[in-house]
């Protein structure tokens, strides 16, 4: 990577009270509109960055690429941005639409033509860097980006031991809804469970689903990720599932679907005579009008193992970055430093929580009032301390993974189960899995 020597870092703060922004959705066609420093919205605070006003940074154009629903409120914060500092009134910063998901295939499809700052999942992460399409976060930035976020998004931003990538969420993941006039404890999963069954309630968890049954196996202390090479192939399964601690989760979930109180799903909408489910903040909506004023939401619950040992549900977390592409031209890069660093700065994660309801990865953003209102983000930030960030898989592990929780929901495996048979079920699945690499 380039030496950033004009690498600035954004320190100044700015009000939390913003413009509202566009529609929802993602697009991964680029369309947008133009925004530069002579045509400024009304900021109602300085933006400021730290970098010399004398120095000639000279002129360019600057392309973002963000999701749809936040294209209409990041031009507007490119404007306040650019307004507060004119020693980069050379660049001219056009916002398009590109969601997330289909960002990090455009950008390695294509990283000259691709954008110079841009939105993506934390699982795309290693792929961008082996194809050369991030550059390292600026050296000035880094102890702000780590003491300022929450471990585990600065984690995802994270390949090695470098630090690559802005966080901007902290909000993708799965967390307990429960309505509090039935469930006593949410703390645990027996006592939930003990709570749905005593009320003729229904407890609903999507077992056979590669992104929720990890909760189960990560939870006990088992691995499941997969190393890539520069070209994004799959080279190495790191699993070990055939182990005690896989054999303790398994049978946890036998146990689960055993209790008539179990029903396989993670959608509030399909729930039917429901007093918790395991979903993500997606669903709050749904979840609010479902258990009306008794709505409430926790970290997923312990469990105790048929070791006797007590397990915290753990899973997969999600988080939302922000990267900026290498550059040739290192004053450029600085401009797109400082900017990739304001849009991730904590007052303006706070203002996009207030516009599209994105949850902050900012520590100070997730401390305010408005953040801590929102149970549902509480909640999920309290669960995230207790999970990995989804790296990459292979397409065919995602099948695979609900293949090994539908032998439990059609009665192959039981409780009745040998731990011969459920450790054969384990290995075969293992074995599947390592197939996968190499």
């Amino acid at each position: 990577m380039k030496k950033k020597v004009l690498a600035v870092m954004l320190t100044a703060a700015m009000a939390a009270s913003l413009a509202a922004c566009g529609g929802g959705g993602t697009a991964s066609t680029p369309s947008g509109g133009e925004t530069t420093a002579s045509t400024p919205t009304e900021s109602t605070a300085p933006v400021e960055s730290t970098a010399p006003a004398d120095v000639d940074y000279g002129t360019g154009e600057i392309k973002i690429w963000v999701a749809d629903n936040i294209t209409d409120f990041t031009k507007t914060k490119v404007d306040e941005f650019m307004a507060a500092n004119p020693q980069f009134a050379g660049y001219t910063v056009t916002v398009e639409a590109v969601g997330e998901g289909d960002a990090a295939g455009n950008v390695i499809t294509d990283v000259e033509a691709s954008a110079d700052i841009y939105g993506f999942a934390q699982d795309q992460i290693a792929r961008l860097v082996s194809a050369g399409a991030l550059e390292e976060v600026a050296p000035e930035n880094i102890d702000a980006v780590k003491n300022g976020n929450d471990a585990g998004a600065v984690a995802a931003a994270t390949v090695g031991d470098t630090l690559y990538a802005y966080p901007l969420t902290s909000d993708n993941g799965y967390f307990l809804y429960y309505d509090k006039s039935v469930i006593s404890d949410p703390s645990t999963l027996e006592g939930i469970i003990a709570d749905c069954e005593a009320a003729g309630k229904n407890f609903y968890m999507e077992i056979n689903s590669g992104w929720y049954n990890t909760a189960f196996f990560f939870g006990t202390g088992c691995t499941l990720t997969y190393d890539t090479d520069d070209s994004g192939a799959f080279t190495a399964c790191n699993v070990d599932y055939v182990s005690d601690a896989g054999l303790v989760a398994l049978k946890e979930m036998i146990e689960l679907k055993s209790s008539p109180a179990f029903q396989n799903g993670s959608s509030v909408g399909n729930s039917t005579n429901a007093a918790a489910i395991v979903d993500g903040t997606w669903d709050s909506g749904a979840a609010q009008d479902l258990f009306g004023e008794n709505y409430a939401c926790a970290k997923l619950p312990t469990f105790t193992g048929s070791d006797g040992a007590t397990y915290q549900m753990s899973g997969f977390g999600g988080f939302k970055l922000l990267g900026v592409k290498p550059q040739q031209d290192e004053n450029k890069l600085a401009v797109c430093d400082a900017l990739a660093a304001y849009l991730a700065s904590g007052e303006v994660q706070l203002a996009r929580y207030e516009a599209v309801g994105w949850g902050p990865s900012n520590l100070e953003a997730q401390q305010s009032e408005a953040v801590q209102a929102d149970v549902a983000l509480s909640a999920l930030a309290e669960q995230l301390a207790y999970t990995i960030p989804q790296g990459q898989y292979p397409d065919q592990y995602w099948p695979l993974a609900t293949s090994l929780g539908d032998s439990i929901i059609s009665g192959e495996l039981t409780p009745a189960s040998s731990d011969d048979d459920l450790m054969a079920a384990l290995q075969s699945f293992q074995d599947t899995c390592i197939s996968y690499a190499g």
